[in-house]
């Protein structure tokens, strides 16, 4: 029995490992980007953003997350709107 224990302790130190290297959630995402005003700092804070749109000055920065996504609205070099939800679902 005692023989089987390292292993075992192998085995749960492995799926906690992989269990926090998942996606952040949104929570975890709206933390980091609390203070960002800017494009620099939030890219600084967060990354690269997993997807951009743009319509003229105007980007939709998103950043999906274990429970959703997050998604940024930057007008110029400026952060305007924050705004969490569920994942889009595409078809």
């Amino acid at each position: 029995m005692l023989r089987r224990f390292p292993a075992f302790a192998i085995c749960l130190l492995t799926v906690f490992a992989l269990t926090a290297c998942g996606p952040p959630s949104k929570e975890d995402i709206l933390a980091k980007a609390k203070d960002a005003k800017t494009r620099a700092q939030l890219e600084t804070a967060l990354g690269k953003p997993d997807d951009v749109s743009k319509l003229g000055s105007i980007e939709k920065w998103t950043y999906r997350a274990k429970n959703g996504q997050v998604v940024f609205i930057l007008f110029g070099e400026t952060v305007t709107i924050e705004a969490a939800g569920p994942s889009e679902k595409k078809d």
